[in-house]
């Protein structure tokens, strides 16, 4: 069974994720864009459901670490702590490496 793409079906799905997290509404719905163009950029007619998750990850790792580890440990089906401690290290890599290639100008983060 297909059906059409939903921005509204993103947001409602990475909502429960957000909950109790900084992040708007208009911040979902940048989210639920960004998204979409991922998907419509692919040329694919039709993409499965797990192709939308995959294409919601990156943008949510982006948004909010937290929301990020919470939609990944239900839809990638974390069982164990070992699933969330290789996504903790990753995120924490990451950031790192983000940090290491933009150097802040304020010489009080030096």
């Amino acid at each position: 069974m297909t059906e059409p793409f939903s921005r509204e079906k993103v947001v409602s799905g990475v909502r429960k994720a957000c909950q109790g997290r900084p992040v708007s509404a208009d911040d979902l719905a940048l989210l639920a864009q960004r998204v979409e163009e991922t998907l419509r950029g692919s040329g694919s007619a039709e993409i499965d459901a797990y192709e939308i998750g995959l294409a919601i990850l990156g943008p949510l790792r982006e948004l909010d670490e937290v929301a990020y580890l919470r939609f990944a440990s239900v839809y990638q089906a974390f069982d164990s702590l070992d699933d969330f401690d290789a996504a903790i290290t990753s995120l924490r890599v990451e950031r790192a490496e983000r940090e290491a290639s933009n150097p802040s100008d304020d010489p009080q983060d030096l």
